[in-house]
């Protein structure tokens, strides 16, 4: 547990996620002191008041030392938006802090890994930029143990038009889809970049609607593919009208997993999961932040993360998550059958 001297830096703390990984934060661990950090000073103190046991400070990222007073003890660091200086992560390695991100693509890693390789030593760097900091790779791999054998992996997301985020959530949409616009999957067991009409695909949602989608070039494929070494596997999304909403309700978010393979019993298999948050995209974002941050501390258990370059699943135990998950409002219903059948992507990267 992080002493009272020690704080776990969150950067972008106002911000949608921000503030609701500080709000979780703090209920469950009410003594662990956290820095509110933020571009605007008065902001981060309105969220520091609200949280208790807790400090805002102005952050400067063009700066080494972030603007922070040499004599403050940081001992993690949370990025919420964008760090094109990378001086978060340096000033995490600097102090030996553990590191997470959640807003980078995976065409843009290539910075953070060199930082990372010059100190592999100094601190555990979590790159969690997979889909809500790792909620669909937890919901993928906690029903992946179901198999003995995985053939092809597609995640689907579908993000309602309502529900983009805060500014740096939009940032990071923008950003990710303009100036990457090609997607990463896995095809035979080898790493593709496609766009264009290659990347295109489609699912079905909750309520039986068909929606186009496009492959992504995020994290997912990563995790998955390292965890599973399935040899196909692809990561989607769409931004339309949830299954929710179109009820007269309120936004939500859903992500679709469907799963191929030979189950534990022999029989060739195909699953599909269906994760819904009622409230969005936010709550499932912040879980992942703050599930990640107490593994890291070692908060529950005593034990801190060595320091090491990490992916979500190496973290945090995916069916935990998925049992937090549950505990926060998401639903997770499973639907199976025995069968080779399998929803492709369009371009048929999981074709047979």
């Amino acid at each position: 547990m992080a002493n009272e001297n020690t704080w776990v830096l969150l950067v972008g703390a106002s911000g949608v996620v921000g503030r609701q990984t500080a709000a979780r934060l703090r209920q469950r661990w009410p003594e662990l002191p956290i820095l509110a950090g933020g571009r605007d000073l008065q902001r981060a103190e309105a969220i520091a008041a609200e949280l208790g046991n807790s400090r805002g400070v102005a952050l400067d990222l063009n700066r080494r030392d972030l603007g922070l007073a040499h004599d403050i003890s940081v001992g993690a660091v949370a990025m919420f938006v964008k760090d094109e200086t990378l001086n978060g992560q340096v000033f995490a390695q600097d102090h030996g802090a553990p590191f997470i991100d959640i807003s980078s693509a995976a065409f843009e890693l290539g910075p953070q890994t060199a930082f990372y390789s010059e100190r592999p030593q100094a601190a555990p760097v979590l790159l969690a930029s997979n889909w809500l900091a790792g909620a669909s790779t937890f919901a993928a791999l906690d029903l992946a143990n179901s198999f003995d054998r995985i053939d092809r992996i597609l995640v689907s997301a579908l993000l309602d038009d309502q529900d983009i985020g805060g500014g740096a959530a939009e940032a990071d949409y923008v950003r990710q889809t303009q100036a990457g616009p090609s997607g990463l999957v896995r095809k035979k067991g080898r790493f593709l970049w496609i766009a264009g009409e290659d990347a295109a695909g489609t699912f079905e949602a909750v309520d039986g609607r068909n929606f186009d989608a496009q492959a992504f070039g995020n994290l997912d494929v990563l995790s998955l593919s390292a965890a599973t070494n399935a040899p196909d596997v692809v990561f989607q999304f769409a931004v339309g009208e949830t299954s929710s909403r179109r009820r007269g309700e309120g936004f939500s978010h859903e992500i679709l997993i469907e799963i191929a393979g030979i189950s534990r019993d022999g029989r060739q298999a195909h699953a599909r999961r269906a994760l819904v948050h009622p409230d969005g995209q936010a709550p499932m974002t912040a879980l992942g932040v703050s599930l990640a941050i107490e593994d890291m501390l070692g908060l529950r258990t005593g034990k801190k993360l060595a320091p090491g370059l990490y992916l979500p699943h190496a973290v945090v135990d995916p069916t935990r998550a998925v049992k937090a998950l549950r505990e926060i409002g998401a639903t997770v219903d499973d639907a199976w059958r025995q069968s080779d059948g399998f929803v492709a992507h369009r371009t048929e990267t999981l074709a047979q």
